[in-house]
């Protein structure tokens, strides 16, 4: 068995905003208003998210910007990301689509230049789904590439545009969803020894474990024998699972659990985004 490796997506941040953009431009008047998976979000709201992205990394990463706050549990961050989602969009739904784009090109371009000059592997803060301990700047650039695709995905959905479900832009978001696997298991008792895979179906997929050893739960790429408990799910249902676009009952109606049921189930649980 191998441990996974850093993810690194930098030079994919200008890509998936090149994507973005073309996506855009094409869009009618209809399109733009239809709505998404994101509750009481239309195509333009979803965009003008992800352009609330961009300038909060902006102004708190790059130019060190701090809005008043404290250090929140779960649910305190839960609603505080809500509350400034729900207000960003509220406010800036008075800007033209036309607008908009040009932003998101201008703010957009930034961030890619800022993401370049930073050490993916230095440590950061934490990646809150991943855990409350410090982790890698690559973790953290990761874990933005994933709303980026994401949300992208959300408005190709609405308008019926194919997805960016190619290998190259689908495999490093399934393999940073997996990195809150350990966390989701962390009360999860086990004997020492027991394996835990998760299959993952399609050109973009792979084959995870969590061994349990030390007491903690520790993640492995290609585990090696039969394990425990295996859950089996397809690339599509995988990324919707794990950024809850999927409810516990629908999940459970398309993937395979194989082995110790309780085990296996307990990957139905897991939570990659924030909110």
């Amino acid at each position: 068995m191998e441990k996974p490796q850093p993810i690194l997506v930098t030079h994919l941040f200008p890509e998936i905003l090149e994507h973005l953009l073309a996506l855009l431009s094409g869009l009618s008047a209809d399109e733009w208003d239809r709505p998404t998976a994101c509750a009481l979000w239309s195509v333009k709201d979803v965009a003008l998210h992800l352009l609330g992205v961009e300038v909060g990394i902006l102004s708190r990463k790059r130019d060190g910007y701090a809005p008043s706050g404290g250090v929140w549990d779960w649910a305190e961050l839960v609603e505080l990301v809500n509350r400034w989602n729900a207000g960003w969009v509220e406010v800036t739904r008075r800007m033209s689509t036309r607008l908009l784009c040009d932003l998101l090109a201008f703010a957009g371009a930034q961030v890619c230049e800022y993401y370049r000059t930073l050490d993916p592997t230095a440590m950061g803060g934490p990646v809150s789904w991943a855990g409350p301990e410090p982790a890698p700047v690559w973790l953290d650039l990761a874990r933005e590439y994933t709303e980026r695709w994401l949300h992208q995905q959300h408005i190709r959905d609405a308008v019926g545009r194919p997805g960016l479900k190619q290998p190259r832009f689908l495999a490093p978001v399934l393999d940073t969803f997996v990195r809150a696997l350990p966390h989701t298991y962390r009360d999860t008792d086990a004997a020492a020894g027991t394996m835990v895979q998760l299959t993952i179906t399609g050109d973009a997929g792979q084959r995870w474990g969590l061994l349990r050893e030390g007491g903690r739960w520790d993640l492995y790429l290609r585990p090696d024998g039969p394990p425990d408990a295996e859950a089996i799910m397809d690339e599509d249902v995988a990324w919707r699972l794990f950024t809850r676009e999927l409810g516990w009952d629908q999940s459970l109606a398309q993937v395979t659990i194989v082995g110790d049921r309780s085990l296996g189930l307990r990957m139905l649980d897991v939570v990659s985004i924030i909110a």
